[in-house]
């Protein structure tokens, strides 16, 4: 039987973290994908700072589902050994907040060039943080991000096989893959259903890969719901909207959270969370 955990970008509602965990009060979310919070990165912060931020969680009963690291987003060109100690300091911020993911990329391309030319050194890269993190007990997830050498279902594939292991694996980001013009359904899930353990929560259609509700764009986000949730998945759905100046707020009814709000980051948060909430609501027959 599948268990969906719903998780959030709370960045995107606030910066404000007792904002941000107000609106998620509201919805019923008790666990956040820490990216930003109170205007700067979760990795930027001393690690008496983040015991302070985990306090305050502690206090509301909220949790972290993995820290939204931007671990691996610079160039593949840039110098490693800077991003190696970041990543260090994120394991420690992961071990003070209780935290089994961190959330990473594979490093940007140049523009114009093969990734091919780069994949030994992306695999360089990785190991070093994989050795970095033995016996951490820390999972490193790798996202699928436009630019990036793991941007494609086979590129990401390549990752994930080279270096199969416990502590590394893969997140499903369906809006990502279709801003690849990649095909989500089924070539891309049945590629790498096996290393999937983390999903994210966005949607995007082809055309300008302008990024939409759940549901309502090409990422085959029904379909591979239905594919999880029949298979027995149980983790997380991490909301991250990227619904910034989106302006149809139609799935909000009233009295629900979010309705009465004037248009920002909460009202359009509302939209993603009914979203997915109507989606998965179906696929259980609730």
């Amino acid at each position: 039987m599948s268990k969906f955990l719903l998780s959030a970008f709370a960045d995107e509602i606030d910066s404000d973290l007792k904002t941000q965990m107000d609106v998620l009060d509201q919805h019923g979310i008790k666990f956040i994908e820490m990216r930003g919070v109170n205007g700067k990165l979760l990795v930027d912060y001393t690690l008496e700072e983040v015991k302070e931020i985990k306090n305050q969680l502690d206090a509301r009963g909220f949790k972290l589902s993995a820290i939204g690291s931007p671990l691996g987003k610079i160039k593949i060109t840039d110098d490693f050994e800077p991003h190696l100690e970041l990543f260090k300091h994120t394991l420690e911020i992961a071990k003070i907040m209780e935290c089994k993911y961190i959330r990473m990329f594979s490093f940007f391309m140049p523009k114009g060039e093969d990734p091919s030319n780069y994949r030994d050194e992306v695999i360089h890269r990785w190991r070093s943080f994989i050795k970095a993190g033995e016996g951490s007990g820390v999972v490193l997830l790798h996202e699928n991000e436009s630019g990036i050498y793991g941007d494609t279902p086979e590129r990401c594939l390549d990752l994930l096989e080279t270096l199969n292991g416990d502590y590394f694996k893969g997140i499903f980001d369906f809006a990502n893959f279709v801003q690849c013009n990649a095909r989500n359904y089924p070539d891309g899930f049945e590629l790498l259903q096996d290393h999937i353990v983390y999903v994210h929560i966005k949607d995007a259609v082809y055309s300008d890969h302008h990024v939409v509700p759940a549901g309502l764009g090409d990422g085959n986000v029904v379909e591979i719901l239905k594919e999880l949730h029949n298979r027995g998945y149980e983790g997380f759905l991490s909301l991250e909207p990227h619904l910034s100046g989106y302006s149809d707020f139609s799935l909000l009814e009233p009295n629900s959270p979010g309705y009465d709000l004037p248009e920002g980051g909460a009202k359009s948060f509302a939209v993603a969370v009914q979203a997915l909430k109507n989606i998965v609501k179906d696929i259980k027959g609730e």
